[in-house]
């Protein structure tokens, strides 16, 4: 593609040159649906009750940036008999994301949906009845799958990646994490019986989108210690724990009550 001309003067053209056609190559045909590059996330239109106390001004953080053995954890449903495309499932799962949680846990879908660059608040359930709140950055999204990043002081240090595809004449719906644990707490806690309850979480969602379906088969499951190693280097994430952070929040609610009585 040329560069448009001044239709006034024929000599103040822009030339085609082979470097138009370089950079124009050097676009990734799939660019649009990758998040553009962030430093910090930030909430825009914030749902009511949604609390962004761990997402705003935080970074999002892959598996190299974790502290806890690396795994890869992949769960699946084959969605035998019926026929519902991979761009069917997708786009099913997609708009009704959060009803396929187990009861509890909050995703405060973005105003636009699921779409590159948005980033939605959770509020989660964890171990001993506490509350977990974080969030997820939506870094790609096409017709056929949709992977989430996670910030600084979530449980994970990671990807979680939902697709759907064709296998042996049905549509197959997965969900596949590239995940560590962020930090030495969380590790204990995935350790003691955290590692169950995220298989629960996942099964349990791909159960609830296979019933949406009409569809009543078993979630297969299979998980692979990529890295067994800890990243000590790391270990200074506990800092942002937003579990930590969290329940402080909550146990100083009667504290930022009290200061908005007395201001008024």
């Amino acid at each position: 593609m040329s560069m448009p001309s001044m239709p006034s003067d024929e000599t103040s053209k822009t030339p085609e040159t082979p470097e138009t056609h370089e950079i124009e190559a050097m676009q990734p045909r799939d660019a649009a649906y990758w998040a553009e590059l962030v430093s910090t996330l930030k909430v825009s239109n914030a749902p009511i009750g949604a609390v962004t106390l761990n997402v705003n001004g935080r970074r999002v953080v892959g598996p190299l940036q974790g502290f806890g053995q690396m795994w890869q954890k992949t769960y699946w449903v084959p969605l035998i008999g019926i026929k519902a495309t991979p761009v069917k499932v997708i786009k099913t799962w997609k708009e009704l994301f959060p009803t396929f949680w187990p009861k509890g846990n909050r995703f405060h879908e973005p105003l636009t949906g699921i779409a590159p660059g948005e980033v939605a608040v959770l509020s989660l359930k964890v171990a001993g009845g506490m509350r977990l709140s974080t969030g997820v950055l939506v870094l790609y999204a096409d017709d056929e799958s949709f992977t989430l990043m996670t910030p600084q002081g979530h449980v994970l240090a990671g990807w979680i990646t939902f697709s759907a595809f064709e296998e042996e004449d049905s549509t197959v719906a997965q969900a596949q994490l590239l995940i560590r644990a962020n930090d030495p707490l969380y590790e204990i806690g995935l350790r003691l019986g955290g590692h169950r309850q995220e298989d629960r979480f996942w099964e349990h969602t791909l159960t609830a989108l296979a019933a949406h379906f009409g569809v009543n088969e078993p979630v297969r499951r299979r998980v692979l210690c990529v890295d067994p190693k800890l990243q000590w280097s790391q270990a200074g994430n506990i800092w942002q724990n937003a579990a930590v952070r969290t329940t402080m929040y909550t146990l100083a609610a009667p504290v930022r009550w009290a200061r908005r009585l007395v201001q008024r």
